[in-house]
């Protein structure tokens, strides 16, 4: 059996990802079946774009929790080296000033789970 792909992340990261889930499973799935519901006592359901429109939103959210699962599973949770700092990996904090005007900028390199350029976030891959 091959083995499942590492999902490289903070414990904040980790965290994050834990919250949505959650979500998905205790609040927007609830959601998401009461649209159905809803979107049935229309009727005819062959031309029903309301039913048709949930059941996308479900496929989504249900296709989501099993990727959120499937990352939270692998999770390899990531820290700041601290012993070498002329060496970028993971975890570690790079700060650099931007040309020509010199305005300096910090990023954090992370897995791609949790990547956000504009949260100085970026991703090792």
């Amino acid at each position: 059996m091959a083995e499942d792909k590492k999902y490289y992340m903070t414990l904040d990261g980790k965290a994050k990802l834990e919250q949505e889930l959650e979500f998905l499973k205790s609040e927007k799935r609830k959601e998401v079946v009461e649209r159905i519901k809803i979107a049935r006592s229309f009727g005819d359901l062959s031309e029903n774009s309301e039913y048709d429109s949930a059941k996308e939103e479900q496929a989504f959210v249900e296709g989501r929790i099993v990727t959120l699962e499937k990352m939270i599973r692998n999770a390899e949770i990531i820290e700041e080296d601290e012993t070498n700092s002329s060496v970028v990996s993971l975890g570690k904090s790079v700060k650099f000033k931007e040309l020509p005007d010199g305005d300096e900028e910090t990023y954090t390199i992370v897995g791609s789970a949790e990547s956000d350029p504009f949260e100085g976030k970026i991703s090792n891959g």
